[in-house]
């Protein structure tokens, strides 16, 4: 049996970008945040070196990037930002 997804939230930010990007890019950003919520630490880092930022982890697929928080206590993804470059 393969482990439960994690939650995702939004946070107030980036809830304002996602409600002002096209409906191409949220439909691209909630694929990003599925593939997230699956495997949390699918993504690499730039800089893999670093054990305390670990639970930051940043995804990018094209034009759209979204950085997001691991709280692994209670099995959720916290988006914290959300960049499209449209």
């Amino acid at each position: 049996m393969s482990p439960s997804p994690y939650a995702v939230r939004v946070s107030a930010p980036a809830a304002k970008v996602l409600d002002a990007l096209p409906e191409h890019a949220v439909d691209t950003v909630w694929d990003i945040l599925a593939a997230a919520a699956a495997d949390p630490f699918r993504f690499r880092q730039f800089d893999t070196g670093d054990d305390e930022g670990e639970d930051v982890r940043y995804a990018a697929v094209g034009q759209l990037s979204v950085t997001y928080w691991v709280n692994r206590p209670l099995n959720s993804l916290t988006v914290l930002n959300i960049v499209w470059l449209g």
